[in-house]
């Protein structure tokens, strides 16, 4: 049996991929950023196991998982979890930046830093769902953009580390996929949402599932996917 970590399994791409791998029997342990949150995982995904830790507080993780029990052997660290705040350059303040950079790339490196030792006894996976904004930042998006920028540096950067140690890395850029998150974008952007124009979030997970399943012989490093309507 497989053991999975995934973050922001609370809604969209985060909540299909925990879904999917639920119900296929793997072992699924759920990051949440509080206790009510675990609380509120565990009985959406009945079996599943919690840790809480708070993306946006990484100087905390550390001393969060060292009060329980994370598993001995991890085959997989997917990071999903993200925030989302527009606004031009002139605009954004300084906790815009600093809340974005930690959920986005602080929390994801740290998380990682901390899992590495259970990755690399089972050659295990990470997998960083990244954006399209990870490839280029459009006007109102710098400080999601500049994030996800730093997300696919890191992804890049532990693949090259790793390789040796059998740990493979693949980060997956999504356009946009009808999620709440999606929902908050449009109204940020002053447009109406009509979740039936995007990807759904099981395709994205279908994505994310086919570099997991992928024999040992092959590493699929960057995944891009775009709507197909």
């Amino acid at each position: 049996m497989s053991v999975r970590l995934v973050t922001g399994a609370g809604s969209g791409i985060g909540a299909a991929v925990a879904r999917r791998l639920l119900d296929r029997g793997d072992e699924l342990w759920l990051l949440a950023r509080d206790a009510g949150r675990a609380a509120q995982l565990a009985e959406r995904f009945p079996g599943a196991r919690t840790l809480v830790g708070d993306l946006g507080e990484p100087s905390r993780l550390s001393w969060a998982l060292g009060l329980q029990s994370p598993p001995d052997r991890l085959d997989s660290l997917l990071h999903v979890a993200g925030v989302v705040e527009l606004g031009p350059v002139g605009d954004l303040t300084p906790k815009v930046w600093q809340e974005t950079l930690a959920v986005n790339l602080v929390g994801p490196a740290e998380l990682t830093r901390l899992l590495l030792p259970q990755l690399r006894l089972s050659r295990g996976h990470v997998v960083m769902v990244n954006s399209g904004a990870g490839l280029s930042a459009n006007a109102a998006w710098s400080a999601y953009a500049a994030s996800k920028h730093g997300l696919r540096a890191l992804a890049d950067a532990l693949r090259a580390e790793e390789h040796g140690s059998g740990v493979r890395v693949t980060t997956v850029y999504p356009g946009r996929t009808a999620t709440p998150m999606q929902q908050k974008v449009h109204q940020q952007e002053g447009k109406a949402y009509d979740a039936d124009r995007w990807i759904d979030p099981e395709s994205v997970a279908t994505t994310v599932l086919t570099a997991l399943d992928l024999p040992r012989d092959a590493e699929i490093t960057d995944l891009t996917v775009r709507p197909g309507r």
